[in-house]
């Protein structure tokens, strides 16, 4: 009998996972909790790395469609100080796929998406409860009291992971506060932000604080304010009055992606599990992403996510007669590989949002010169 695998939860690692299970001839029904692909925003854009994202996108056989549909550009960067004083500003080989090429989120999803037959998505299933059987194996019941049974049960369910607490009591915790605005048909209408912006990000360094944003493939900017975490109420971040006063005295320029916003602020707490997290292995059950490791937004988050497929994957179709050795090989591989990536974007954040944050980010991009040689 062919397993049958579970995914809940269809972002970027799940959907990734149940691609590539696909191209080794293993079906997966991945559970989404949204209606349909086009039901939420999927939010920006991101960088995919060569070593984690492309080299899960070049195992799902779709490398050539990732560079078909990449921004290479969207690799600028430009770091300001709150009086518009450039301090770095990096420039990608134009049309160069070296480096990091930005992808929008949506984009990569629906590339995923249309690798699938439309049958291996279940939309409108959100997880409510997963429960093991005398058998082995779990029952999973949706919202809406809709069932299913699975073999292997594959948490690919986000921060909020209703998969991560049958492994794990880990508890999340609060390291910044985030309010995003978009501004649409950027290039007619705000053509000073346009250039502002320039094809890719921007980030507007302050003390404790940061003003970013970024160029979208259609022709949006996506503005994100990073705050430290505290505990005022989120919606004390929905005015643009309230913004506009916690920069005061920055430059005008700057400040006008917060005015030229197209409606109410969103905020919301960002938050992380703690590093070096683990769990002990239990039979037919795993997790990935985000429910696996979740860590400030840093760059390594998606990126990850898709790498984990990617091995998980692999190690199921190298076993598919024992996926509890499988899933407790990829477990062991992934501990490892995370550990001092989650720290790295721990410091990372700290960094960002400290008071010394324009001076720090500036020594982080800056190249160090090459130590000279010295003789025998």
């Amino acid at each position: 009998m062919m397993m049958r695998i579970a995914i809940a939860g269809g972002g970027l690692g799940g959907l990734t996972l149940a691609r590539i299970l696909r191209r080794h001839g293993i079906d997966a029904v991945v559970y989404e909790r949204e209606a349909s692909r086009s039901a939420r925003p999927q939010g920006g854009m991101l960088d995919l790395h060569p070593e984690s994202g492309q080299k899960a996108l070049a195992e799902a056989g779709l490398a050539g469609r990732f560079r078909s549909e990449a921004r290479p550009e969207g690799e600028e960067h430009r770091i300001l100080d709150p009086a518009g004083r450039i301090l770095v500003h990096h420039e990608p080989e134009p049309g160069s796929f070296s480096g990091r090429p930005e992808i929008d989120r949506s984009v990569l999803r629906d590339l995923l998406l249309d690798s699938l037959p439309r049958d291996a998505v279940a939309w409108q299933h959100r997880l409510v409860a997963a429960t093991p059987r005398p058998d082995g194996g779990f029952g999973l019941t949706f919202d809406g009291g809709r069932s299913a049974d699975c073999d292997v049960l594959i948490g690919a369910d986000g921060a909020r992971s209703v998969v991560r607490s049958l492994l794990t009591d880990a508890t999340l915790f609060c390291v910044a506060t985030l309010v995003e605005l978009s501004i649409s048909d950027v290039d007619r209408r705000h053509p000073r932000l346009a250039e502002l912006v320039g094809p890719g990000n921007l980030w507007c360094i302050g003390v404790s604080q940061i003003l970013a944003a970024q160029r979208l493939g259609d022709g949006s900017i996506r503005v994100g304010i990073s705050l430290p975490a505290d505990e005022r109420d989120l919606d004390s971040y929905r005015s643009k009055r309230a913004l506009l006063d916690m920069f005061d005295g920055w430059d005008p320029g700057l400040t006008a992606l917060i005015e030229a916003g197209d409606s109410t602020p969103t905020p919301r707490r960002i938050e992380a599990m703690p590093t070096g997290t683990r769990w002990t292995h239990q039979p037919g059950i795993t997790l990935i992403g985000d429910a696996a490791h979740l860590m400030p937004p840093v760059g390594e988050g998606a990126n990850q996510a898709m790498l984990d497929a990617a091995e998980l994957a692999a190690e199921l179709a190298a076993n598919p007669a024992d996926p509890d050795s499988a899933i407790r090989t990829y477990e062991e591989a992934m501990f490892t590989r995370i550990h001092p990536i989650a720290e790295m974007s721990a410091r990372v954040q700290a960094m960002m949002l400290s008071p010394t944050a324009a001076d720090d980010i500036v020594r982080f991009f800056t190249p160090r010169p090459a130590e000279p040689a010295t003789a025998d």
